[in-house]
């Protein structure tokens, strides 16, 4: 993909479409070399550290559509590729017509493009999203390698269909299984980690530019603590800091205290035995107590 504009002009369109980077985490810089050497973008990382929003913004500032292909357990090729339909084939074969031939009811009328085929027969730019490449399994991957490689595939019926146009590919995994060797040497590895409290306050500035600086930095350096110092089943992603700070803005709050920890906190942790962590080890005033050191 042929990105018309310098490094700089691409971090600053990241940042207008409300996506901050930072040149620690190297995402602007990785998304702009893999553009220009037309590889994919292998994001690995903790649930909720923004893997997916990544597509989702590369989608406007490279003004191409965004395709979704969200992977889960047993899936497999028809599903992710292409599949007939036979409910419209079996119609057309009970018209009875006299000059019916196979090939009629093998053509694109009767195709139903899956994601990647999608992809392949766009007529223009598009970002093609492979959400969670990890919950596949391994006969799935080297089915991915193949359309990767050559952005190409057969179909027995219609012969070999090519990409009119490279889709910019990323795909994304939570670590849930080892990829292989092989996917990895064909992508452009990024790893996003949860991101620094300053970091989370520039999100959360953005997102909520009424939000009031002193609140949007206890809500982060919170959030920060709770991550770092509790072993927690779920970690808060960045979208539920921000669904806490809302909440405290929508109450009038310009301030953390205790009692309002306590009775937002479910926004935060989602489980009981996370809540129950909490209360055991930490608890609202001593959380407070941490964001002002």
């Amino acid at each position: 993909m042929d990105l018309k504009m310098t490094l700089d002009e691409f971090e600053q369109a990241l940042t207008d479409q409300g996506y901050i980077t930072e040149k620690e985490d190297r995402i602007a810089l990785t998304a702009y070399l893999a553009a220009h050497l037309e590889k994919p973008i292998l994001v690995e990382g903790p649930p909720g550290v923004g893997k997916t929003e990544i597509a989702k913004v590369l989608s406007e500032v490279l003004n191409a559509q965004l395709i979704r292909l969200q992977c889960y357990e047993g899936l497999d090729e028809n599903k992710a590729l292409y599949e007939w339909n036979y409910q419209r084939q079996l119609i057309k074969i009970q018209m009875k017509e006299e000059d019916l031939k196979e090939e009629d009811l093998f053509d694109y009328n009767y195709l139903l493009p899956r994601p990647l085929l999608q992809g392949m027969l766009s007529d223009e730019p598009s970002v093609l999203l492979i959400d969670e490449v990890d919950k596949t399994d391994a006969e799935f991957e080297a089915f991915l390698l193949e359309v990767l490689g050559e952005f190409q595939v057969t179909i027995p019926e219609m012969g070999t269909i090519k990409a009119k146009y490279r889709p910019f590919v990323i795909l994304t995994s939570n670590g849930e299984r080892e990829l292989s060797d092989a996917l990895k040497r064909r992508c452009v590895f990024l790893y996003i980690k949860s991101p620094s409290v300053e970091k989370e306050v520039k999100i959360l500035r953005t997102k909520y530019p009424e939000l009031p600086d002193k609140l949007a930095f206890q809500v982060a350096k919170a959030v920060g603590i709770l991550r770092e110092k509790l072993t927690l089943q779920k970690i808060p992603s960045i979208a539920e800091t921000m669904d806490w700070a809302k909440a405290l803005l929508v109450m009038g709050k310009t301030d953390l205290d205790p009692a309002w920890v306590e009775a937002t906190l479910n926004l935060l942790l989602k489980s009981k035995e996370d809540l129950e962590l909490f209360y055991r080890e930490m608890g609202a005033e001593k959380l407070i107590w941490e964001t002002k050191q």
